[in-house]
């Protein structure tokens, strides 16, 4: 098994279409500063360094979580953080990529 597969990188096609069409919510967890140059329409910015603190604040929007950052390294770690506490999620990987599929 590759790292990229470890970290959840696999079949996003498919289990993107599949969140979004259960209303998913994008959360980018980059900086600010990096959420502001660029991101998803209608994404939420939940940097990382924040994601254990908000977890409640993410279980009220009742709904599966699709994380994303710039390369997928940081979306891989919101996405334990968030399976741990027991909220729905996937990694998108990194932003531009994750856009594409939507």
């Amino acid at each position: 098994m590759g790292i990229l597969s470890m970290l959840g990188f696999g079949r996003k096609s498919e289990s993107v279409k599949e969140f979004m069409d259960k209303g998913a919510v994008i959360i980018d967890v980059r900086t600010d500063g990096e959420f502001k140059e660029d991101h998803i329409k209608n994404s939420k910015n939940i940097p990382l360094n924040t994601v254990f603190s908000k977890v409640n604040e993410i279980k009220k929007l009742n709904k599966p979580v699709i994380v994303c950052c710039r390369s997928g390294i940081r979306s891989a770690q919101a996405e334990s953080i968030l399976k741990n506490s027991g909220i729905e999620v996937m990694n998108g990987g990194g932003y531009k990529s994750l856009e594409s599929k939507l």
